[in-house]
C-alpha cells in the first residue's frame, strides 16, 4: 500500500507579508558581507627600531662558516643588517674604518688580531661603536678581559640562536648583555674582592667622590663645585675623571642617572 501524500502547508502559498518582507536592495545589504583576503598586519615586535634604518652590524670570525650561520641568525631580524664581515681583528679594524657601522660582533679567538684586541681598538677608534663577543669560551678570564677591554655584552655561540639578538638590542640601547653564568661570575668575584678587602661593600667611592657626585648630579658646573667645596677646579677635574673611570660610565648624563640610583639625589 503507497505511502499516504501529505497534504501542502497552506502558508507556502501565501504571498509574502508586506511588513516583514525585505526590498531586494535591502536584502542585499543583509546578505553577508564578502571575507577581507587581505593578510593582517604582521604584529609589533617591542624589539624593533622606532626607526626604519636596520642596525648595521660588522661581524667578525675567523670561520666562514660560522659567519654565514651568525649572518643568518641576524638577517631573520627587519631591525639587523650585516654590512660588513672579517676573518680576524685587524680586518674588522679596517672594516670599520671604511664603514658606517653601529655594532660590531667579534669572536675572541681570531688569528693576527684577538676579538680583545680589536675591541681595545674599535673602542679608541671610534667611541660610540657598541661591542658584543661571540665566543665559544665559557671562562671568567675572557669575561672580564672582554668587559675591560670595552665590550657591552659576552655571548656564548652555543645559544647565540637565543640570545644574539636580545643582545644586539640590548647593546644599542645601552644595556649590558650577559649570560647567567657570566652574571654569577661577576657576583662572585665581587663578593671575593670584599672578603679580601679589595672592595668597600658598601660603597665603591670615598666620601670626596660621592660630594662631587652629587653636585655634579645637581648641574653644578666645575667652579660651582670648587668653590663649595673649596677645592681647586683641578681637583673636581680629577675626581670625575676618577669617578667615570671606577663607575665606567661616560659623561655627566650617566653619572646624574647613577647618583639617582644609588640615592644621592631624587629624580
Amino acid at each position: 500500500m503507497p505511502a499516504p501524500v501529505p497534504p501542502p502547508d497552506p502558508a507556502a502559498a501565501l504571498p509574502p507579508d508586506p511588513d516583514t518582507a525585505l526590498p531586494p536592495e535591502a536584502a542585499a545589504d543583509s546578505a553577508p558581507e564578502p571575507k577581507d583576503s587581505t593578510p593582517a598586519s604582521a604584529p609589533y615586535s617591542p624589539g624593533a627600531r622606532a626607526s626604519s634604518t636596520p642596525i648595521r652590524i660588522l661581524l667578525a670570525d675567523d670561520h666562514a662558516l660560522v659567519r654565514r650561520g651568525v649572518r643568518l641568525i641576524l638577517e631573520r631580524e627587519p631591525d639587523l643588517r650585516v654590512v660588513a664581515e672579517a676573518g680576524d681583528g685587524a680586518e674588522a679594524i679596517e672594516a670599520a674604518r671604511g664603514q658606517d657601522i653601529d655594532l660590531a660582533v667579534l669572536d675572541i679567538a681570531m688569528p693576527r688580531m684577538t676579538g680583545l684586541q680589536a675591541t681595545r681598538a674599535l673602542a679608541t677608534l671610534k667611541p660610540g661603536l657598541r661591542i658584543l663577543m661571540l665566543t665559544m669560551h665559557d671562562n671568567e678570564q675572557y669575561l672580564f678581559q672582554a668587559l675591560k677591554a670595552g665590550a657591552g655584552g659576552y655571548v656564548l655561540k652555543s645559544v647565540a640562536d637565543r640570545d644574539l639578538v636580545a643582545a644586539c638590542r640590548a647593546a644599542m640601547r645601552d644595556e649590558p648583555f650577559l649570560y647567567p653564568g657570566a652574571v654569577t661570575a661577576l657576583i662572585r668575584n665581587y663578593l671575593d674582592r670584599v672578603r679580601h678587602g679589595e672592595e668597600n661593600a658598601d660603597s665603591l667611592l670615598t666620601p670626596r667622590e660621592e660630594e662631587v657626585l652629587k653636585l655634579v648630579a645637581e648641574g653644578h658646573s666645575s667652579k660651582d663645585i670648587a668653590d663649595i667645596l673649596v677645592i681647586s677646579i683641578k681637583t673636581v677635574h680629577r675626581h670625575r675623571a676618577n669617578l667615570l673611570q671606577k663607575l665606567g660610565l661616560r659623561d655627566r648624563l650617566e653619572l646624574t642617572r647613577y647618583a639617582i640610583r644609588a640615592g644621592l639625589i631624587e629624580p
